[in-house]
């Protein structure tokens, strides 16, 4: 029977016993398609002004040239450039999503441990494996405190994600099971991020300081720098504190026998995930009747509740407040057909034609609705009305993501960094990366020739 006073200590326990060879090769082909579309994103988001701010911020504290900046080639330290690359696989809001929970999973694990393998020889299948178990951690945490955590206003990517970069950093250190158990606790202590922030640069710094802290961590813990034992699980540690819901069951229940990675999902809008069922019904239906702008009269959708709650926006100023607007993204789909980077650029979002169609897009949330589906009726200023419900929204469990479609994906973000045939080889250098006897090979791959 498990120990529910102990949760930190299982879980370090896990981690440092856990073999390669325990884990299904499924899993880890899930653990390949969410690495390469955390590269694609970290790579392609590198061109973002968020990153050109952070550098110029912070690079006159940097530490000595040991990890490199992706899609830039700058080499900083390696605390550092965990963050940075965190920011920028963030950046763009089209990282992976663990429906469960909402966190975006890679982002605070890739970004640390890609940054780790440039100062030490780790293989592609060590990578991986600690890749998968941080991924276990962090969504594990998550589990045992969502929704209440995420509804308080916290930033679960940034506050269950240190917990999963701790996890996988440590296992490359080699920490023991007390090690571990204070790099949880150090990591705890670190937690943090707040929804206030989304819209703001502040949204992807989260992730990345994720990484950063959550490296840091396991590198305390290898010093024998000390924390409770309890970070977790105590009383005044991060589940009750940080949420008014804690179920440790999340955490230890069939640990080592299902995979939280498998119910990863990948996005194929730049957006918030509650969003897409909303973009996939427009661009259904505007691809199905040869539909412009001119042509809608209304655009009326009944949502989860969550959709108005994150993404209520109804006059976003900048591209990254377009990321959280219905009705911005709505009027996006219409107009261009899809929903990527370019559709939530400051252009995109004040263009004449995008602000007069989002102001006929109506949405309320509706008791019966899920997540993943949307109910949209459009009206043609013709007077015709066109009905479509969506079960399940491209790019989630029901409907996921091919391998061509995240390849695709790859492509489109990183041909304006790496050109199309950089896009091609770093294609090539993800998907094999776990037959690599040096990860960090793959960094030359992901920066411009």
């Amino acid at each position: 029977m498990t120990d529910h006073s102990a949760v930190t200590k299982t879980l370090a326990e896990f981690v440092v016993n856990s073999r390669p060879g325990d884990i299904p090769e499924a899993v880890y082909t899930e653990a390949t398609r969410s690495f390469l579309n955390w590269i694609g994103c970290a790579v392609g988001g590198s061109i973002h002004p968020a990153l050109d701010r952070a550098l110029t911020a912070l690079m006159p504290f940097a530490g000595p040239a040991q990890a490199t900046v992706l899609g830039r080639g700058v080499r900083t330290d390696m605390l550092h450039t965990a963050l940075l690359n965190g920011i920028t696989s963030h950046v763009f809001d089209f990282d992976d999503t663990h429906l469960k929970t909402i966190i975006h999973p890679a982002g605070p694990i890739a970004s640390g441990l890609l940054a780790m393998a440039e100062t030490r020889k780790i293989t592609g299948r060590e990578f991986m494996h600690a890749f998968i178990l941080g991924v276990e951690v962090e969504c594990r945490i998550g589990n045992s405190v969502y929704p209440e955590h995420y509804d308080r206003g916290w930033h679960i990517t940034g506050t269950a994600g240190v917990f999963g970069a701790a996890a996988a950093a440590g296992k490359i250190l080699g920490l023991s099971v007390q090690q571990m158990t204070w790099a949880l606790g150090i990591a705890a202590t670190q937690s943090s991020g707040l929804r206030e922030m989304f819209g703001t640069m502040c949204k992807s710094f989260h992730p990345g300081r994720a990484a950063q802290n959550g490296t840091m961590a396991a590198y305390l813990a290898a010093q024998d720098f000390t924390s409770s034992d309890r970070g977790i699980e105590a009383p005044r540690g991060f589940a009750n504190v940080a949420s008014t819901k804690f179920d440790p069951k999340e955490i230890t229940e069939n640990l080592g026998k299902t995979w939280e990675i498998a119910l990863n999902t990948y996005k194929p809008f730049a957006c918030g995930i509650v969003i897409h069922p909303a973009i996939d019904g427009c661009v259904q239906l505007r691809n199905a009747h040869g539909l412009k702008a001119a042509d809608v009269a209304s655009i009326a959708l009944k949502v989860h509740p969550l959709v108005l709650e994150l993404t209520g926006k109804t006059a976003p100023r900048t591209g990254l407040e377009g990321k959280f607007s219905v009705y911005h993204s709505c009027a996006a789909a219409i107009v261009h057909g899809r929903c990527g980077e370019h559709e939530y650029s400051d252009e995109c979002v004040t263009d004449p034609v995008i602000v007069g169609l989002r102001g006929k897009v109506t949405a309320v949330a509706t008791p019966g609705i899920h997540e993943h589906q949307v109910d949209v009726v459009l009206t043609t200023t013709d007077g015709k009305v066109h009905h479509l419900f969506v079960e399940h929204a491209i790019g989630s469990l029901g409907r996921p993501m091919t391998d061509a479609e995240l390849d695709a994906k790859l492509t489109d973000l990183c041909d304006p960094v790496l050109g199309a045939a950089g896009s091609a080889r770093l294609i090539v250098a993800a998907r094999s990366l776990i037959d690599s006897d040096d990860a960090s090979r793959i960094v030359a791959a992901a920066i411009p020739a």
